[in-house]
């Protein structure tokens, strides 16, 4: 079994604690800050799951999770783990699925801010490969504002042959990409089964995840004729992405 993590954070402990609160151990709480109202919430989730509550001094919490950014509380739990790979049948399945594939995305703040990107856009679930992939740390968990307890994150094995599976299921996929062949985003059609692959700002998609893209994408940039992704951080180009794919299918269900 893993051994437990010190997560970090109002949101991203709040979110845990109501996912899954049986994983909770000991909750560790800035001396002073028990009058916070969001500090209070927590205490009291932590009181109805059987969870231990331990006064704590500012310095020891940093030292707990590594992080000053702890807002006053820590809390010792077993960490989160990826979704079953199975479920992506059911997801696929659905009429209208939106999946995100974060591919060689390896920085823990990039990957939990496109997990709380996912989540705010309405994503069905984010695939990732089991190696090149940030691991689903505390770190991720604070970044992500607790999305990361919201939504389930699949680790693939072998991420070609999963994009297949889903495309087999219906499932169009597009991948962001610099090349001729790519168009601008708001060209594509957006409005069915979608997946949206990002690939690492500085390599992209590797090969094997490019030639299984049914369309490439890019999004155009003013004052550059073919826009350019790794001018962005992959979080906010993720963000542009999974805005227009809302904002084509808002329009399309107005339209219906």
């Amino acid at each position: 079994m893993a051994k437990p993590s010190y997560f970090y954070g109002i949101h991203a402990i709040d979110a845990l604690l109501e996912h899954r609160p049986l994983d909770g151990l000991s909750l560790f709480v800035q001396q002073g800050r028990e009058t916070d109202s969001h500090v209070q919430a927590i205490m009291a989730q932590a009181r109805d799951n059987g969870i231990s509550i331990q006064p704590t001094q500012k310095d020891k919490l940093t030292q707990l999770c590594g992080s000053p950014q702890h807002q006053g509380v820590v809390l010792n739990a077993r960490p989160l783990g990826f979704a079953d790979e199975g479920l992506l049948d059911t997801i696929a399945g659905r009429e209208q699925c939106l999946l995100l594939v974060l591919d060689q995305i390896t920085d823990a703040h990039n990957f939990g801010a496109c997990l709380r990107t996912a989540v705010a856009m309405g994503v069905d679930a984010v695939i990732c490969p089991k190696h090149h992939a940030a691991s689903l740390t505390p770190t991720v968990a604070k970044v992500s504002v607790g999305a990361a307890e919201m939504m389930p994150i699949v680790s693939v094995t072998n991420l070609a042959r999963t994009l297949t599976k889903i495309k087999n299921a219906g499932v169009f996929v597009f991948g962001t990409a610099l090349n001729a062949e790519a168009k601008p985003i708001h060209e594509a059609d957006l409005t069915g089964k979608t997946a949206i692959i990002m690939g690492s700002e500085g390599e992209g998609m590797r090969r094997l995840t490019t030639e299984s893209c049914d369309e490439l994408v890019y999004i155009p940039m003013s004052g550059n004729e073919h826009g350019n992704l790794q001018s962005l951080n992959v979080s906010v180009a993720t963000g542009m992405a999974l805005y227009e794919i809302n904002r084509q299918r808002t329009l399309a269900a107005g339209q219906a």
